[in-house]
């Protein structure tokens, strides 16, 4: 069947690199894996990061608009190539969805959406407009596709829910990961590495705030293995980059190799070179690194937090630590430094897990029954 796509937050297509919009792609690309045709109905960006009514009043007014001239060009179409369905991804306050439920509405189409949550203590606030939208958006959904099981906690009650597991395509990390000699006798020539110390990988954007955050922490906790032999390879880009090299500065930059960011095949090859990945993870959702890490087969240390503990198993895909102490990142990078045996074990792990339960062909199958059930017959 057809259906209308729309991502308030960021478009699929934005060309800033990022897992929300890697996520929206990957949720295309599994539709279209199932045998629906997917097509991105606007592109209009809905965030709100200052909780500024005007702003989001202005928003609301030009989504209305938009909804009008969306439901005329799917109207004008014949039957057979208007959407059966609308999904919208990543739903929240600051970003809010003024288009769907109208243009849903109008055409009697099922709404869908993937990845909502919900804050009440912006009731009121300055972000109530965004907030009250949301709930409006959720009242009307056929379905609430969850990939991060904390944010069920605050859906309304009654929500129609669908646990869906971040997933991703893994193909591309397994291949990197069957190539792991060519991949790092490569990079140790080309980043002039020593291709006997352990290599510890970590793919992040570097944007202030939690990112700059998690780098900082990262830092701390290397800090206190000073006296242990690794190197730490960064995959990352962003407008915080002069803080997070100020920060990892002080572990010597004969440790410490600044990749910059990297397109898929770059990435997949890193995961395939190094030991072992880790990052805090300091209020990350979930973190598709640490899935595209495991996918190749490398074990990833990361902070218990938010959706973390759903897509990574304590001692079999890697170690989860406790959030936000430094000490007891420290301890589980000291553990996997001095262990091969269990890098090798968790190796196996990791990439059994994402075939397992993380794979694209298995998000297909459930998203494609998720429609269905919404749908309804024909």
């Amino acid at each position: 069947m057809r259906v209308a796509f729309y991502a308030p937050m960021k478009p699929p297509d934005h060309p800033v690199p990022s897992g929300d919009r890697r996520m929206a792609r990957l949720l295309i690309a599994a539709l279209t894996h199932a045998g629906h045709e997917v097509e991105l109905a606007c592109r209009m960006v809905s965030r709100d990061g200052a909780g500024d009514p005007a702003r989001q009043a202005r928003l609301a007014g030009l989504g209305a608009a938009l909804s009008e001239r969306i439901v005329r060009r799917y109207g004008n179409r014949p039957p057979d190539l208007r959407p059966q369905a609308w999904l919208t991804y990543h739903l929240y306050y600051k970003a809010p969805d003024w288009l769907g439920p109208k243009v849903s509405l109008a055409l009697g189409l099922p709404y869908l959406v993937a990845e909502a949550s919900v804050a009440p203590k912006r009731a009121g606030g300055p972000w109530d407009q965004g907030h009250q939208a949301v709930l409006q958006a959720l009242d009307q959904a056929a379905a609430v596709i969850t990939l991060n099981p904390a944010d069920k906690e605050c859906l309304p009650a009654g929500t129609p829910k669908h646990d869906l597991k971040p997933f991703l395509d893994p193909v591309p990390y397994q291949l990197a990961s069957g190539q792991r000699a060519v991949h790092r006798g490569t990079l140790a020539q080309r980043l002039a590495l020593d291709a006997e110390v352990p290599w510890i990988a970590v793919a992040a954007m570097m944007r202030p705030g939690d990112k700059l955050a998690s780098y900082r922490l990262l830092a701390r906790a290397l800090a206190e293995l000073s006296d242990r032999p690794w190197c730490l390879l960064v995959a990352g880009d962003g407008p915080a980059r002069g803080e997070v090299s100020q920060a990892l500065d002080s572990l010597g930059s004969d440790r410490v190799r600044l990749l910059g960011a990297l397109d898929e095949g770059r990435l997949a090859a890193l995961y395939g070179a190094a030991d072992f990945m880790a990052w805090p993870a300091i209020n990350e959702a979930y973190g598709m690194a640490l899935l595209e890490a495991q996918a190749a087969g490398l074990p990833v240390i990361a902070g218990a937090t938010g959706g973390v503990p759903g897509i990574l198993r304590h001692e079999e895909g890697g170690l989860l630590v406790m959030p936000r102490e430094a000490s007891a990142l420290a301890a589980a990078i000291d553990r996997l430094l001095g262990d091969s045996q269990l890098r090798g074990r968790l190796s196996r792990g990791a990439r059994a897990a994402v075939e397992r339960e993380h794979s694209l062909a298995g998000a297909a199958a459930e998203l494609d029954r998720i429609l269905r059930q919404a749908v309804g017959p024909s």
